[in-house]
């Protein structure tokens, strides 16, 4: 009788250098967009809401928005379709597959479970692991679509979400006009239809909503320096929204996109520096042709409407398209310097980030909580925005450092082990036999 299949984690030998180190670079960026949302109020996307819309404050939004909004989010994404591939590839003496299937949905469930505690209790509402462990179990159908019917997928989907995006903006719009009429009408003492109070208060909502007065702010920050517990029940119903209405509204769509664009890149050989140099200049080129110019735009026509709630709606309308040309544009210089072997040191410690992913990015949100929150430092709403990038400094610096070291000694990061060793049903060995040496860690693969 034949002894049974048994599956054990990836090995160092089976790891892609290239998506570790895109991986790490994805991971670092996206405590930069996440540290305004630690540290300030309804700042992430206005910054006149709090930390500053002035000077190098400014400069620090547009840069963000020119360059990083969304692509870091969507180089992780891209990789997590990848790595459903990657999953889903071994060898299995069962012609079903069942096996693989079962590891691979018992995996995402363990991640639905790491996003909500993320969430509810480690008290980060921009949680993106309850995301991919939902939207992964759809994208798994598609695994062995051939990357032109996955991109055809993917342009079908940025279709449906921008035509989803500008019925939302002119619906906005309308109240918006509806209500100005009325209060025209309600000022001078005449009588206003119920439509026209249903507009107003739409409206109202959506300024609510985007806009922060004193007072929110004010009570915001007290309410973030208290004590550990009053903090998780005042934000359980910010965080029930977005794991709910936000997901299925704006995550399914955005993250579905960027895991089916992964895959189709991961088929082709993008994701492993498997193409040209000239390919990726070209990849590079055009992603950023197409996107900077998008983005360009949009954060000039904020600007230039005094950060109006209306100039936002707009720009929400060619967003997604913005972003998802950026990202490709980062993917393909991003493949450039990994080819071109500089800075091996960095790349390194870069692939060695990306490795311990997970834990890195709880770690962001520990890191940020005690320093932000009130059971820690309580500086929620009191630096300014360019005074967030020093935290983000530190802690890049950081990582950079301990990941290669305790990937030196150990095979996972301690949040990968468990979460491998839950996967499996099986505690995983956790250290090396043999700690690894500097150099052993292979980077590219020339063409």
């Amino acid at each position: 009788m034949s002894s049974p299949t048994v599956f054990t984690p990836t090995t160092s030998t089976e790891r892609i250098a290239a998506i570790d180190i895109i991986r790490g670079i994805a991971l670092l960026g996206i405590l930069m967009m996440n540290v305004v949302g630690f540290g300030l109020y309804k700042a992430y996307s206005d910054p006149t809401n709090n930390g500053g819309a002035t000077g190098w404050n400014l400069i620090v939004w547009w840069m963000n928005n020119l360059f990083f909004e969304g692509t870091m989010r969507g180089m992780f994404s891209m990789l997590f379709g990848a790595g459903i591939l990657i999953f889903t590839a071994r060898q299995t003496k069962d012609l079903d597959g069942s096996i693989v299937t079962d590891l691979f949905f018992r995996r995402l469930l363990w991640m639905v479970l790491f996003g909500a505690i993320h969430c509810y209790l480690l008290l980060w509402i921009g949680d993106i692991l309850y995301a991919y462990g939902i939207i992964g179990m759809f994208a798994f159908s598609f695994r062995h679509w051939a990357p032109k019917r996955l991109f055809l997928g993917a342009g079908v989907l940025l279709l449906f979400l921008t035509a989803w995006s500008v019925s939302d903006y002119y619906h906005l719009t309308s109240n918006y006009e509806t209500s100005i009429v009325a209060n025209q009408k309600k000022s001078k003492g005449e009588p206003i239809s119920q439509e026209e109070t249903k507009a107003i208060e739409k409206w109202d909502e959506k300024v609510k909503e985007m806009k922060a007065t004193p007072e929110q702010l004010k009570a915001e920050m007290d309410a973030r320096s208290k004590g550990y517990w009053s903090i998780v029940l005042h934000r359980a119903p910010a965080n029930q929204q977005t794991e709910s209405f936000s997901l299925y509204r704006y995550d399914f769509w955005d993250v579905m996109i960027m895991m089916l664009c992964g895959m189709a890149f991961f088929k082709m050989g993008v994701l492993k520096a498997a193409k040209s140099k000239r390919f990726y200049l070209l990849m590079a080129l055009t992603g950023y042709a197409i996107g900077i110019p998008v983005n360009y735009f949009e954060t000039l026509h904020i600007v230039s409407n005094q950060f109006s709630v209306i100039s936002f709606l707009q720009s929400w309308v060619t967003y997604d398209l913005g972003r998802i040309a950026t990202t490709c544009g980062h993917i393909g210089l991003i493949m450039l310097f990994i080819k071109s072997g500089w800075l091996p040191f960095l790349q390194k410690s870069l692939a060695a980030v990306g490795q311990m992913a997970f834990t890195n990015y709880i770690t962001h949100t520990l890191i940020c909580n005690v320093i932000f929150l009130g059971f820690g430092f309580s500086m929620y709403g009191k630096l300014q925005r360019y005074e967030l990038y020093f935290i983000v400094i530190g802690i890049w610096v950081f990582q950079l450092i301990v990941s290669p070291i305790w990937l030196k000694y150990f095979r996972f990061g301690p949040l990968e082990w468990m979460w491998r060793s839950l996967t499996y049903w099986k505690k995983q060995p956790m250290l090396r036999v043999q700690p690894v040496s500097a150099g052993s860690y292979p980077l590219t693969n020339p063409s």
